[in-house]
């Protein structure tokens, strides 16, 4: 992490100084689940504080659960973010298709809010995220490179979510998608698959990005409601095809006896 994110300590230079800008980052989602911090040197650096002050300062946050120590691997951010639902939970939503649909109608609903807000408060680094996102979408598409697209569609979602500036928003979404990459409701493998499913889903994505990069909040929300819209009905039709294909494959079988 080469970024000059971290600023000298201007007052009393204690650990609680310290302790509170790392939260802060934390907090607004500057510092992400498994980012590395500087090494012990550097970081006294940049905080312009002493190395005892600065271990005092970790040790804090690693009580905290903020913080966590890997032996001879560095210092990195915690799982702050945690699971939205216990393991059972996430057992018995998982095997429900109705759970598919019900996270569907979350995300339309909560995700419209994050673009709306992310339209009316983009900042110009916000943009510049977005378009490179964006970019590498294009490239991902263009090679067919299908990881890489799905991981975008994420990194995509998470990125209108920071745009929006709102931190219960930030994290709540961040949750959210855990779900979505570690696909619990749907395959998005499935929906990727699906004739045409790729350029739909690209032209969605453009669309979202292109609103909020335009500061366009009705725009935003519409789009999000045609992404989520398309995305139903993909799971839907996915769903229907493998129904049938099981039916034609039993079928099959069933003829194949009868005429042995």
């Amino acid at each position: 992490m080469s970024s000059p994110i971290f600023a000298p300590i201007q007052s009393s230079r204690t650990a609680d100084d310290i302790v509170g800008q790392i939260e802060t980052l934390i907090l607004e989602g500057i510092l992400r689940v498994g980012n590395r911090l500087p090494g012990e040197r550097d970081l006294s650096v940049q905080f312009d504080v002493s190395r005892p002050i600065l271990r005092n300062a970790l040790k804090l946050l690693e009580a905290k659960g903020l913080l966590v120590t890997r032996h001879g691997g560095g210092t990195f951010v915690a799982d702050v973010i945690g699971e939205v639902f216990s393991k059972p939970m996430m057992d018995l939503i998982s095997s429900h298709r109705k759970a598919a649909a019900d996270y569907l109608e979350y995300r339309r609903e909560i995700e419209s809010v994050a673009a709306d807000y992310a339209a009316r408060r983009v900042t110009e680094d916000d943009r510049l995220m977005l378009r490179r996102i964006m970019a590498a979408m294009d490239e991902a598409y263009r090679t067919n490179d299908f990881k890489r697209e799905a991981e975008l569609d994420v990194e995509l979602h998470n990125a209108i979510g920071e745009c929006a500036h709102n931190i219960i928003l930030l994290h709540t979404l961040r949750s959210c998608y855990r779900l979505l990459a570690d696909d619990v409701f749907y395959n998005r493998t499935v929906i990727y698959g699906f004739p045409g499913a790729r350029e739909k889903l690209l032209e969605q994505h453009r669309a979202i990005a292109a609103s909020i990069l335009a500061s366009d909040p009705v725009g935003a929300r519409a789009a999000v409601h045609q992404h989520i819209d398309f995305i139903e009905e993909a799971q839907r039709e996915a769903s229907r095809s493998g129904a049938w294909q099981d039916v034609s494959r039993m079928r099959r079988n069933q003829r194949e006896l009868d005429t042995k």
